[in-house]
Parts: C-alpha cells; structure tokens; sequence
C-alpha cells in the first residue's frame, strides 16, 4: 500500500540547510556536551533545512546534516538520502565521513550514492526513485557531514520540520526556513513546542538547541505525538503538473475530487450489467454493498502502482476491470464506481493506515496520508470497505484503519470523519475448555475461542496458514503448557457476523506436577499473561493503551475418581481506572472444577505518573493467572 512512497521521504526525513565552512575541531566527537550523550545513540551536530518557494510550481529545497554516530544503533540516523521522480531533479548531494577526532576519512560524490526505486517489490510499476549513502563504518565514533540541493516542479508536500525524528539521538543545533518569493500564502502548524529550547526568529525560521536524547518508554503516545514539529502547506500548489487549491479541507477535497477522481471511475457495460444481475433480488443499499464488495474481492488483487499525480491519482476503473489487480487507490475507485453502477453512494477517503493509530489533523489542511479506503454512508454509522484485502469482512477495519480521523472526498469538497471504534465489547475472545486430567498429571482438552473485533484481526491470519504453522502458532500461543500435542484443529470463518471460531483438541503430558499424592496445576491453562510492562526508575512520558479489549474464559476441569480437592482459591477482584479483572474457582461436582475468568482492558490516555499503578495491574493479573489448585490422590 505504497501510496505516497516519495512524499514520505520528504516528510519524515528532509532537515537541514545553508552550508558554512566548517575546521576539524567542530566535528571532534569529545566536544560534543555530555547531557546531549545520555540515551543518544547518535547526536545530531548540526540539522539545516532551507526551502524556497518561487512560485506554485518552483520548490528548491537545500540541506546540511553533520551527525555523529556512537554505535551501530546509530547508523538509523544518517537520513543521508533523497527522494526523486520526474518532476523533482537531484541538484548537488555529497557526504563526508570524519573519525572521532575530526579528521576527514572518506568522501562521496553523487555518483557514489546508491539509486533504486524508492518502493518495494510488490509493486508493479513506479517512476520515483532514491538515492540514499551506502557506508559500512569502521570504527565508531564517527561523523557525517551532507549536504543536499533539489530542485522540484511538485509543491503539494513541503518539508516539515522534525528536529528530533527517533528516539535515543540528540540534537546540538537544527534549523528551519521558509523563505517565499512568491505571493502565495504560506500556512504553518505548531505541535509540542512545549519544553524545548525552540527559538522563533519569524513565523517561517525557526531555530532549535540542545534538545536531548528520549529514551523509548513501553506504551508511550508515539514518537510523533512527543517531539517538537512544525507543519508547512501552499494554497496554491502543484502536483505533478495539476494546480490545487488547498486553504482548507474542503477545498483540497473538492481539488481532488475534480482534478484526482472524476473522469476515473468509468466501467465496462459488462461490468455494470454482472453487478446489476448480482443484486437484482435486494433494494437494500447495504446489502447490495455486501454483494458488489465480495464481486470485487473475487475479482481483483492488490498490487502497487505509483504513477499518475504523485502517486496519488487512482489508475481507471476500466484498466482495473480489465487486469483484476490494482493498489489502494484503483481498487477503492473501482469499488466505488461498481457502487455507483446499482445505486449506491460512496466516497473515496484518504486515511493514516497503520496498526498505531494516527488520524488526518482535522485542523490543518495539508497533503497527508499513506491509503485510501472506501466509505459507504449508512443511517447509524459510516462503514468502510478495506479495498485492498480479498479476505477482509464487509466493513471490518479493526487493528488497520480503526478509530482516526479520515478525509472524505465528495463532490461538494472535503470532510474528516471518524472510523468506527471497537470497544471492549466490539473485541472479545472467549475461550471455552472441557477439560480431563489423568492422576499422572496428563491432560487431554478440547479448546474452543472464539473472537471479534480487533481480536478477530489479531487472530484471523490463522485461516490461511498450512497445518504446520497452525499447530506451531498454537504451541508458541500455549507455551506455558509443557509437551503439548495438537491433535486437531478446526477453524470457522464467520465473515457475515465477523466472527472466528478455533477448535483444537490437545493433550500434554505431565502438566500437573505430581509430590507424593498430590498433583498442583494451575487451572488458567489457556489464556494465562505472562508479560509484565517494563518498570522505570523514572517515568518519563505519558503512555497510552490503544485499543480496548475484554477476555472472558471459562474451563471445566474433569479428575477422576478417587482425586478431590485439598487447596485452592476462591477467587479474586481488581478494578482499576485501566480496567478490571476478575477470576473465580467453584466445585460444580465430586470431580468437576469451573474456572471462570474475565479479564477488560480500556483504551485511554494516561499520565506518567499512574504508569506504576498501570504496571501493578497488569503485574497483578500475572500473578492471579499463575493461582495454583492442590488436589489430593486418595
């Protein structure tokens, strides 16, 4: 889903500028501060950018980045390399290498940088391109010093500004400039200036210093949601030769309805004749949706394509009909143009897909997004079809394009929507197990799970693997049951109600360990937590539980005649802000234990400092799931 490959290089990675003369001593690795060393594995020494905007379709964009690099960890740093297509020209672009002494080692030229496509195998034809620094380091400490010149026709994705881009690297000095000698306005957004040393020269030159290393931390926001960040957009702008108009989202969607979509979306007659064949016995909009998006899904195949418009203009609909593959882009189209055909309306919608979530800024019209989906508008709530996929449910998005911010295009211009949200409801598992244990402390088991919502996405990749790799994922999953054996499994697909169903039978020998007449298990065989988050001397960032879940577990133990209960634990439970948890052990007969068990998580945004009680939880939970019965050998 490479749907704007090249762009992406820009947006994450371009920082730097004006190049000045610099001696030996600046680059000696010692002379770098010793606060800007801890948690770095890279400090950036210096990280210029400077961008000029001559007209609506005249972007020169100049960098210099000197980095040292203390350990392989560091090399990620480097952000040595240049994305370009036909409508961008690669000016200047040389590197020099320095030991750690500041003394010049090795030295590249623009031939000597690697080029290749800039997207992955999966892609069947593309005109943008890479040139990025090969270098393999002999010793470390070392320093780069790069410098860029491009030169670029296409405006719609200006640099943006990222002083820190990852964690552990520091940065001395970085500096950004926007200097338009057009009559264009230039739109710019602010995000967590807040804390650093960030000097404002103008609205459009920014300067900031000392910006120390950030440890990576479990379940934090996200490195984007964290560091200082500076977002720049045209209103008047290019793409590959097509003018848009960009003030708000409205108009960027009305700009590319007009100039991206229409005049794509046409569809042969036989086409629209099979599609109307198919829901001829329905007048239900939703159901003929059902219909057409399981056409499409039999019909066609994803593949990359990143031609037309940046990568961002759908191939038509009649070439997708005709060749049955496309990308995100031409199979959404042509999704909806087979909508359109039986009368149902649908909006092309350009999204952040990623299991992290991450949302279009509703606030700040600007180019972004990495896929496209395709909207269906519905009484009670929006569903959306994953385009791409010839095995996703009828409007399942879970654990992709889930609860964001998207983009709606329609003819009347640009909307931001949100996607659905599954709550802890909306993502179950359900694990149900009979069962007997032998006096030896063996067990046989018949297992069934059944899931939905994000644990659906979590769990359906199962479906389509051999039996061999089912019955090693099933072993790595219950890798808390010694010497188990999968004697079957039988797995049911319910895409209609967006339920998975597994059925395994097992059997392990020596589960319970046996002392003199007793056997002690732990009656939690199948879905026991074992992770504890990580513990912090000192919290340092907020954290976040992304998605909501809930577990409910019920396993009836068999034991045979002559074995009773000796010990064990009622029950317990926990209620917390972060969720609730609760299990409890009941003898339902002479030989028949129930244990039952609920375990829900909720999403949320927390503050650092309920993080310990957060890991308390969690760190709780482990410690019930490991509760322990005795029985007694008469």
């Amino acid at each position: 889903m490479n749907f704007i490959k090249i762009p992406l290089l820009f947006l994450f990675s371009l920082l730097s500028i004006h190049a000045t003369a610099q001696s030996e001593s600046d680059y000696k690795a010692n002379t770098i501060p010793f606060e800007l060393k801890i948690k770095a594995n890279a400090v950036v020494r210096f990280d210029n950018q400077t961008i000029e905007i001559n007209d609506f379709d005249d972007m020169y964009v100049t960098t210099k980045r000197v980095v040292t690099v203390f350990n392989e960890y560091g090399n990620r740093h480097l952000n040595a390399y240049e994305g370009y297509d036909s409508n961008s020209k690669i000016k200047k672009m040389e590197a020099r290498i320095y030991d750690k002494f500041g003394k010049e080692i090795k030295k590249f030229r623009l031939r000597d940088f690697n080029d290749e496509s800039a997207v992955s195998g999966g892609t069947l034809y593309s005109d943008n391109r890479v040139k990025y620094l090969n270098y393999t380091p002999v010793k470390y400490p070392y320093t780069l010093e790069y410098n860029s010149e491009v030169q670029m026709k296409s405006t719609a994705f200006v640099p943006k500004w990222y002083p820190i881009d990852d964690y552990y690297v520091s940065v001395e000095n970085s500096e950004y400039k926007i200097i338009n000698n057009s009559d264009i306005k230039v739109r710019i957004k602010s995000e967590n200036f807040e804390g650093y040393e960030i000097e404002s020269i103008s609205d459009l030159h920014l300067k900031a210093s000392n910006l120390k290393g950030i440890k990576f931390e479990a379940y934090n926001p996200g490195i984007i949601n964290i560091v200082p960040q500076l977002k720049a957009a045209l209103n008047t702008f290019n793409m590959e030769g097509v003018k848009g108009e960009n003030t708000n989202w409205e108009d960027f969607g009305k700009w590319m309805y007009n100039k991206l979509i229409t005049g794509t979306d046409q569809i042969p007659q036989s086409a629209i004749d099979e599609v109307k064949a198919l829901t001829a016995n329905t007048t239900d909009d939703i159901e003929k949706a059902k219909q057409v998006y399981q056409y499409m899904q039999d019909k066609t195949r994803y593949i990359s394509v990143q031609v037309g418009i940046g990568g961002w203009k759908p191939m038509d609909a009649t070439d997708v009909d005709k060749l049955g593959y496309s990308d995100c882009k031409g199979l959404t189209n042509y999704t909806k143009a087979l909508l359109e055909a039986v009368g149902v309306p649908s909006y092309y919608t350009v999204v952040w897909g990623d299991s992290d979530l991450k949302s279009i800024d509703k606030d700040f019209s600007v180019t972004e997004g990495n896929h496209v989906i395709l909207c269906v508008p519905n009484e009670d709530e929006n569903i959306f079809l994953e385009c791409t996929s010839q095995t996703n449910p009828f409007g399942f998005t879970a654990g992709f394009t889930d609860d964001r911010d998207v983009l709606l295009v329609t003819p009347e211009g640009g909307k931001i929507v949100h996607t659905k949200i599954y709550n802890a409801k909306d993502s179950q598992q359900i694990t149900t197990a009979n069962i007997s244990l032998g006096k030896t402390g063996n067990l046989e088991a018949d297992i069934t799970i059944k899931t939905t919502g994000y644990q659906y996405a979590l769990h359906e990749e199962i479906v389509n693997k051999s039996l061999r790799d089912q019955k090693l994922g099933y072993k790595e999953y219950w890798d808390n049951v010694n010497n188990l054996d999968i004697l079957s499994i039988n797995i049911d697909n319910n895409k209609e109600d967006v339920i998975l169903t597994e059925n395994i039978k097992v059997n392990a020998s020596n589960y319970a360990s046996k002392s003199g007449n007793r056997l002690i298990l732990m009656p939690n065989m199948f879905n026991r937590v074992t992770n504890i988050p990580p513990r912090y001397d000192k919290r340092n960032l907020d954290f976040k539980v992304q998605r909501a879940y809930e577990d409910i577990d019920e396993f009836i133990i068999n034991f045979p005649e002559g074995v009773e209960v000796e010990a064990m634990s009622e029950g317990e439970t926990i209620e917390t802000k972060f969720g609730t948890y609760t299990f409890k052990l009941e003898k339902i007969e002479d030989n028949k234990l129930k244990y039952s068990r609920i375990c829900l998580m909720k999403k949320g945004n927390y503050d650092k400092k309920d993080y310990e009680a957060f890991r308390d939880f969690k760190k709780q939970i482990v410690k019930l799931d490991k509760s322990k019965i005795v029985l007694k050998i008469n």
